[in-house]
């Protein structure tokens, strides 16, 4: 095979520190963030943010291994792994969740990823 036949989900872009971008990313692949984004991101690989990496903003994937800070929704097919270091505040939606110790967390959290979401009712 030659390095041409290389899958779009093999291939990783990544954002370093001391980076910011700002605005929506969109990629077919994975993505590694050292720096900072404040916006959307969706992909179809796997996102991970290392200790330094730092997300304002919503976020589409397959995977995700989360280090550093991260607010705003996360929607995640498969597995979220949140490492010891990481900083998360917002809500998760996700298959598989694994909060390793240290790890701190603060929102909502849904897993059931076989149903639809609807939007919570009020009551009346």
């Amino acid at each position: 095979m030659s390095k041409n036949n290389v899958s779009e989900e093999s291939k990783t872009s990544t954002i370093a520190m001391g980076v910011e971008i700002v605005g929506e990313i969109k990629a077919n692949g994975n993505i590694r963030i050292d720096g900072t984004v404040k916006g959307n991101i969706s992909l179809t690989g796997k996102l991970v943010v290392v200790n330094t990496g730092i997300i304002e903003g919503d976020v589409t994937c397959k995977n995700a291994a989360i280090a550093g800070k991260f607010d705003g929704k996360i929607t995640v097919d498969e597995t979220l792994v949140l490492q010891e270091t990481a900083r998360v505040h917002g809500d998760i939606i996700t298959d598989k969740l694994v909060v390793e110790n240290g790890a701190v967390f603060t929102g909502t959290c849904n897993m059931d990823r076989k149903q639809p979401h609807a939007p919570a009712q009020q009551s009346k």
